[in-house]
């Protein structure tokens, strides 16, 4: 490894432009990766990584540093125990910033493929951890504490050999299900965005080339980012992407740093003809005075502008706000403002996860009358959309 150096990086200070990534600067051409372009830099510009020996040494480890050639290369023992990064409360004042410009290298070292059911068959192990956006509600950070930048594992080989494996042993499909009527699916994105991780490598890339070759599997992810890197990757039918959507001004305010909405939606088309199924996440449903006239109005905008092929494949997922305790705490230190939505103890009730998080949830009459008013908008609005669930 190159220039290691040990301690903290020096980092400007400072907090978030909610519309710092609106729009495309002027003469920005499209003849060239959009990684390389302008805005992919405003929102990853690395100045440090911190990189485990072993992951900076492999391939995909030499081919990250060599795209942020500036960066600062600081080696950690492990990705999850990163000095003066995780666990320091300071950092909060640098929630956002953090993101953009510290990037973590680590190696994958559990390759289960764990069960689903809801959103997919299976929740692969995933390429990356955190992510370069900051949505106020987001539930990665509960485990990282104070700094949450994407974390990158470099032994791709090995992830794609166990999702190969698991892929063979599971075998055709029998029967349909909600997750899909024919193919295996399997979440490749659940701790981060990839989209945005195909910013940094080809990760991305390569989990949508692996599953073209598996034609009862189908790989599925969850993005609020457009890339249009993605559209020439030819994924064939056998990558789900979901566009997760909320009204605009909700929006604004809880998903910093993400593509507008109208750009998610404005991106379906492009997204299906470029062999890409296109699902939507209508997600989170966060209950505030006017909610369900700002979704009334996304419903009619997306029954507007998305095209009838876009339609007739269409389904979505609809998911409730689930927040937590420790997240609160630390979006009162950079985003308080978010918070007078998130927390509301006069509607949620405490709810212990797997995992001992102490989360907070809707009550339940309160998640399902939210949740039926939801589908009564979609029927009417939107009746060629599918929900495939709600919870």
């Amino acid at each position: 490894m190159r220039r290691r150096s040990e301690g903290p990086g020096e980092g400007a200070e400072g907090l978030f432009d909610v519309g710092e990534l609106a729009a495309a600067p002027a003469g920005e051409t499209h003849d060239r990766p959009f990684r390389d372009g302008e805005r992919a830099r405003r929102m990853l510009d690395v100045a440090e990584i911190h990189a485990e020996p072993a992951a900076a040494d492999s391939l995909r480890g030499r081919q990250i540093i060599a795209r942020f050639p500036e960066a600062r290369i600081v080696e950690t023992e492990s990705h999850w125990r990163v000095p003066h990064l995780h666990g320091n409360a300071g950092n909060v004042e640098r929630w956002v910033r953090i993101k953009r410009d510290t990037l973590v290298l680590g190696e994958r070292k559990s390759f289960v493929v764990r069960p689903n059911g809801r959103s997919a068959d299976w929740i692969a192990p995933g390429l990356s951890n955190g992510c370069a956006m900051a949505c106020a509600y987001c539930y990665v950070p509960r485990r990282k504490g104070f700094a949450n930048p994407v974390t990158v594992f470099t032994n791709v080989d090995r992830v794609l050999a166990a999702l190969g494996r698991h892929v063979a042993a599971a075998g055709p499909k029998r029967e349909p299900n909600q997750c899909d009527d024919r193919a295996w699916v399997y979440d490749i994105g659940e701790n981060g965005d990839c989209s945005v991780d195909d910013l940094i490598s080809d990760n991305t890339a390569d989990l949508v080339r692996a599953f073209r070759r598996w034609p009862t599997a189908k790989a599925s992810f969850a993005t609020k980012f457009v890339n249009p890197d993605l559209l020439r990757l030819d994924p064939r039918g056998r990558t789900r992407i979901r566009f997760s959507v909320m009204p605009p001004d909700d929006s604004r305010l809880l998903d910093v740093r993400t593509s507008p909405v109208p750009d998610r939606l404005a991106a379906a088309a492009d997204f299906l003809d470029a062999g890409y199924e296109v699902h939507f996440n209508l997600s989170p449903v966060v209950i505030r005075p006017g909610w369900e006239r700002a979704w009334d109005e996304l419903l009619r905008a997306m029954d507007d502008v998305l095209p009838r092929r876009v339609k007739d494949q269409a389904a979505a997922e609809v998911i409730t706000l689930t927040h937590n305790e420790d997240l609160h705490e630390v979006n009162l230190g950079w985003h308080p403002r978010a918070e007078e939505v998130l927390w509301r103890p006069d509607l949620q009730q405490p709810k212990r996860s797997e995992n001992g998080a102490r989360n907070v949830r809707y009550r339940t009459g309160t998640k399902a009358s939210a949740v039926e008013s939801l589908r009564r908008l979609i029927e009417a609005r939107a009746p060629w959309l599918r929900v495939r669930y709600a919870f």
